[in-house]
């Protein structure tokens, strides 16, 4: 039940083992954050991970469902094809079937009955091992999957699918360890205890095809609490869940704990979401379709056994603002990097930017020039700056904001502008300069590497930041450059809703585990703060717990008496 003190029972199965603390309170390990490889020519890392991206490369893995532990395959299956070189397959996925979600369902039910009885510390040593697992052993076999299927550069794989997700497991222990030790004051003659339990049901985690390491923390951060969660990976991630499937495995998570159900979106969603036991969602995605599950939930809610939890984190339409006083260098590599860094595919990437008119000649002449040097291609080649857009859906959709761009009078195509689908998905990062600040490229989620920039006249600045707070739905990312104080407080105030994540004289995207908790407002998610206690939070449910050791005796009170 997730509680420190001592002298409190557990309640288990007849069958089970019974479960001994011998009087100890463990402290889990400090927590600091995963260093970065470099990955430089010769180095053991970038040996290790080209030799395990040629590995997924010289074959064709089959992929199999996971239920209860026994793997499943169903003979639907789905090819994996790599997004910088679509015409090779490294993998075919089985997908899931209605009544397998059911039998998934029933498996976690069972399973939880002793993962939730088991003592928190021993839960925490299954996270902790594979924290050490994936920051050992698993890392280059992670980072390979996800430089493969999901097309990031080295760099971009290592701090992702390396030291985000060992973050977030070692994180996750401390946080849960520290929240487990928070307990009300007890008055004399009684005992009062907080139990952090988990949730009633299961939890359904979807996850997105741009992070493993999100994909992880929304599956382990509600099992670490006690929970069983059921997940339902983005299907152009399929090959780093499946090896995460197997590190979960090597650490030790017990068998049922965590499915893994890829394959029809919403046939999985609707067998989930309309089951009694469902007890929360665990989410990254688009808007569009969270507001569908919310929707279902609600219209759910008379058969649910208790409100779910709906914890999810969306769209966004993050921004950098600079400030006349904005030092030209600095500001032209954030917008490079937070613009077109993965392909601006980070739920967190800048995709428009208002510039005031007297540093704009600078930072034009300074965006174009460096833009040259900027390579597009497979981004196995350590040179690779921006690599391919997840697939040809994805390269369409960019062919049309960009034909929007040319045939709008009042935006200019500056850089890029160029889709080539002919070996990958590659889009070049593409540079636009609207005169209209409420334009569609200022205003829609693009996900690719697309940047919109608006001049706007120096004596505009408080107008401009009205505007930039009002013209997208979303809230997620955003990032002020200046060097003037003043203005920084300024924007802070006026931009104070606009991001749930905000950054002075940075660029909105790289959030670290344990120093910038992630998360947006408005139409970019429920804000609850990945990589915090916040988080964790949620998918609990908490008991208090009064134990009176004399108890009265008598209905009268002493007053009564007299």
């Amino acid at each position: 039940v997730n509680m420190l003190p001592v002298a409190t029972t557990l309640r288990v199965k007849p069958r089970l083992v019974q479960r001994r603390s011998f009087n100890s309170l463990p402290q889990v390990p400090t927590f600091i954050n995963e260093p970065i490889l470099g990955y430089l020519a010769g180095s053991p890392e970038r040996i290790e991970v080209e030799k395990q991206i040629k590995k997924l490369r010289s074959g064709v893995i089959e992929i199999p469902l996971v239920v209860g532990g026994k793997e499943i395959r169903t003979g639907d299956t789905e090819e994996i094809r790599i997004p910088h070189d679509h015409q090779k397959v490294v993998g075919v996925f089985h997908k899931a079937t209605p009544q397998i979600v059911q039998d998934a369902i029933a498996c976690s039910l069972e399973a939880q009955k002793e993962w939730a009885a088991m003592p928190l510390h021993q839960r925490s040593a299954i996270f902790l091992k594979m924290a050490e697992l994936a920051a050992g052993p698993y890392r280059q076999v992670l980072n390979a999957a996800t430089i493969v299927g999901q097309s990031k550069t080295m760099y971009q794989a290592e701090i992702d699918s390396a030291c985000e997700f060992v973050d977030f497991l070692r994180y996750n222990v401390h946080a849960f360890s520290e929240l487990s030790r928070q307990q009300p004051i007890s008055c004399d003659g009684m005992w009062n205890r907080t139990e952090y339990r988990p949730l009633e049901g299961f939890v359904y985690a979807i996850s997105p095809f741009n992070f493993t390491a999100i994909a992880g923390n929304l599956v382990t951060a509600p099992a670490l609490v006690g929970n069983v969660v059921n997940w339902k990976p983005a299907q152009t991630a399929v090959l780093s869940g499946h090896f995460l499937m197997q590190l979960y495995k090597e650490a030790g998570v017990p068998d049922g704990v965590i499915n893994f159900l890829p394959g029809n979106p919403i046939e999985i969603s609707n067998a989930l979401l309309d089951d009694p036991n469902f007890a929360g969602i665990h989410y990254t995605g688009s808007s569009a379709v969270f507001n569908s599950i919310w929707q279902r939930i609600g219209n759910n809610l008379p058969k649910y056994k208790s409100y779910p939890r709906i914890v999810g984190e969306t769209g966004g339409k993050d921004f950098i603002f600079a400030h006349k006083s904005a030092k030209v260098d600095v500001l032209v590599v954030a917008l490079i990097r937070g613009s077109f860094e993965y392909a601006g595919q980070k739920c967190s990437a800048c995709s428009r930017a208002y510039i005031p008119r007297s540093l704009w000649p600078q930072v034009k002449e300074a965006l174009i020039e460096t833009m040259k040097e900027v390579i597009v291609g497979n981004p196995e080649e350590a040179a690779t700056c921006v690599n391919a857009v997840i697939h040809e859906q994805s390269a369409d959709k960019c062919i049309e904001y960009i034909k929007l761009a040319r045939e709008s009078d009042d935006c200019e195509i500056i850089a890029g502008g160029k889709v080539d689908k002919s070996v990958g998905w590659f889009v070049d990062p593409t540079i636009i300069v609207t005169s209209n600040p409420r334009h569609r490229l200022m205003s829609e989620e693009i996900f690719a590497p697309i940047l919109t920039i608006h001049v706007y006249e120096d004596e505009k600045f408080e107008e401009t930041l009205d505007i930039c707070d009002s013209t997208s739905p979303y809230a997620l990312t955003g990032a002020v450059f200046s060097q003037d104080r003043s203005a920084i407080e300024v924007a802070e105030r006026k931009l104070v809703n606009s991001a749930g994540n905000f950054y002075i004289n940075d660029k909105p995207t790289g959030a670290v585990v344990g120093q910038q908790p992630f998360g947006g407002g408005r139409m970019s998610g429920t804000n609850d703060k990945a990589g915090s206690v916040l988080n964790l939070v949620r998918w609990t449910s908490v008991r208090s717990v009064k134990e009176t050791f004399v108890p009265a005796t008598s209905i009268f009170y002493p007053y009564m008496k007299e």
